[in-house]
């Protein structure tokens, strides 16, 4: 009995050892890039999150270590210190590198063709696969006629020959 406890006991530790050196995401701001005003910090950290880094594609400046993802960060820091608003801020980033640097584009624009452009081949998908069907159904009736009297004679002719 008491090998199974200690036995237990040795399992849940290497449990607890397995999950603790799981990867944890990482947060890439350092602590120079810190403001040392808490409001400006939370504001820079919520405007940081809806930036795609350029480098990484899909992640967010705040948890990307590359050094055009740290300068995006200072960049925002900056601006905010400046007095700008977040809307500003977010309009001198896109303006700067373009709307490819927002996780979530805006439905605006030229975006309004990407936005509509799944759902439009859906039904222009629907439309063909709806031809393709009415196409088919048409030629089964067809073959349902059979053969007229002088394309019976003539396939006679020509299986007898």
């Amino acid at each position: 009995m008491t090998f199974l406890k200690t036995w237990g006991s040795a399992c849940a530790l290497a449990l607890f050892c397995a999950v603790a050196t799981l990867p944890q995401p990482a947060v890439a701001v350092q602590p120079d890039e810190v403001l040392s005003d808490p409001a400006l910090e939370a504001r820079a950290r919520e405007l940081s999150k809806d930036l795609r880094c350029l480098v990484c594609r899909n992640e967010n400046i705040d948890e990307s270590n590359a050094e055009l993802a740290r300068d995006l960060r200072i960049l925002v820091r900056e601006r905010l210190v400046e007095g700008d608003s977040n809307t500003e801020v977010i309009d001198f980033v896109v303006a700067r590198y373009g709307e490819y640097v927002l996780l979530r584009p805006t439905a605006s624009g030229a975006n309004w063709l990407l936005w509509a452009a799944g759902p439009l081949m859906l039904l222009l998908a629907l439309g063909v696969a709806a031809g393709y069907m009415r196409g088919r159904e048409r030629a089964s009736k067809e073959g349902e006629q059979g053969l007229s009297d002088e394309e019976q004679s003539r396939l006679s002719r020509i299986l007898d020959e």
